[in-house]
């Protein structure tokens, strides 16, 4: 098969989209067939594709005053001018699928697309707006989730919806410990907010810990490349030899592995959290994370505080303490984590194929 993914990353979108299509393309195992499509946005991780061998196309960065609204934004052009450059990259390939990550791309794009590409694969959380696709994924669990995209697909588009079709990095897989102590105490806590964390939680989250004043934790701190916020985080990390600094590591599976508690934004991260079995204090740091995070609360499997601007430093401070002081309800978190991968792992898509 011939496979295109469309997809970027930059300070702004963050590297969840990229890093997720990079899963998918090695599970595909073509490597030498697959070719990656992204805009040169401003700190993008881009090369990332090409260090994981994989061939890379870049469109140019616009970056014009164009009006744009939403998530258009991230694109820097319209989305009628993203698929004529898109076009024109791929309208002698001869493609088999092309896969979609982007929240600012709908079914304008995708039916100028269409005549140049047999199959369309979208990857999606957002259920804001119309595709026209073959196949629509979404990995995250929603309260709603069969009914989300009813109004917004094709009749014959193949829905894989949940986290059963969740794109985990190999990693995971072997980190996951199924002999993992159930009644561990917390003694190890993780803590990641993304590739940029534009909002800066993670020092957010590092004060909160400071409060505890205790020097029998240990702190694993995780940061990506595009976080400008990042000298000042390591050298807050510096000053205390209990907490660790990490910066865009590819062993984000085994630190997890390490820890009694996490403490983190919303999106795929939740799934990998939970995978390896991993409670976690959950800070929205998106629009598109709210939701997620609400329903993944109701059914126990985090402890949900809030978006970014709502947390306080003491709110974390609070949740923090509420779980160490609180056995049971720490257990109870993970007694309903270790519910849900039960019925989903099985089907979870290291064994899933085109």
């Amino acid at each position: 098969m011939n496979i295109i993914f469309r997809v970027d990353s930059s300070t702004q979108i963050g590297s969840g989209h990229l890093m997720r299509c990079l899963t998918l393309a090695e599970k595909l195992n073509c490597k030498e067939k697959i070719i990656f499509i992204s805009r040169d946005l401003p700190g993008n991780i881009s090369s990332l594709v090409l260090k994981k061998g994989f061939k890379l196309m870049l469109l140019k960065n616009e970056d014009l005053d164009l009006n744009l609204r939403g998530y258009e934004k991230w694109l820097t052009v319209r989305q009628e001018q993203d698929a004529k450059e898109t076009i024109e990259a791929i309208k002698n390939l001869n493609l088999d699928l092309l896969i979609v990550d982007s929240y600012a791309i709908d079914e304008k794009w995708e039916n100028l697309i269409r005549p140049y590409v047999k199959r369309i694969m979208v990857i999606d959380d957002l259920a804001n707006r119309k595709h026209d696709c073959d196949i629509l994924l979404d990995q995250n669990f929603y309260l709603n989730g069969q009914n989300r995209y009813e109004e917004l697909i094709r009749k014959d588009c193949k829905l894989l919806l949940g986290p059963e079709f969740v794109l985990l990095r190999d990693e995971f897989y072997e980190e996951r410990n199924e002999k993992r102590n159930y009644f561990s105490e917390i003694k190890n806590i993780f803590i990641f907010f993304g590739g940029s964390d534009l909002t800066n939680d993670t020092m957010k989250t590092l004060k909160a810990i400071f409060l505890l004043k205790s020097c029998n934790l240990k702190v694993n701190v995780v940061v990506g490349n595009s976080n400008i916020y990042k000298k000042e985080i390591e050298m807050f990390c510096n000053e205390y030899c209990w907490i660790t600094y990490y910066c865009q590591v590819d062993n984000i599976a085994e630190l997890m592995s390490q820890a009694d508690l996490a403490i983190g934004a919303g999106g795929t991260a939740t799934w990998e959290r939970c995978y390896l079995g991993l409670p976690t204090i959950v800070i929205s740091v998106a629009e598109n994370q709210r939701q997620l995070a609400l329903d993944a609360h109701k059914i126990g499997i985090i402890k949900y505080l809030g978006s970014s601007d709502n947390v306080s430093v003491n709110d974390i401070f609070e949740a923090i303490t509420y779980f160490i002081s609180n056995k049971v309800e720490y257990y109870k978190v993970k007694s309903k984590i270790t519910e849900l991968v039960k019925k989903w792992k099985k089907r979870i898509i290291k064994n899933y194929c085109y």
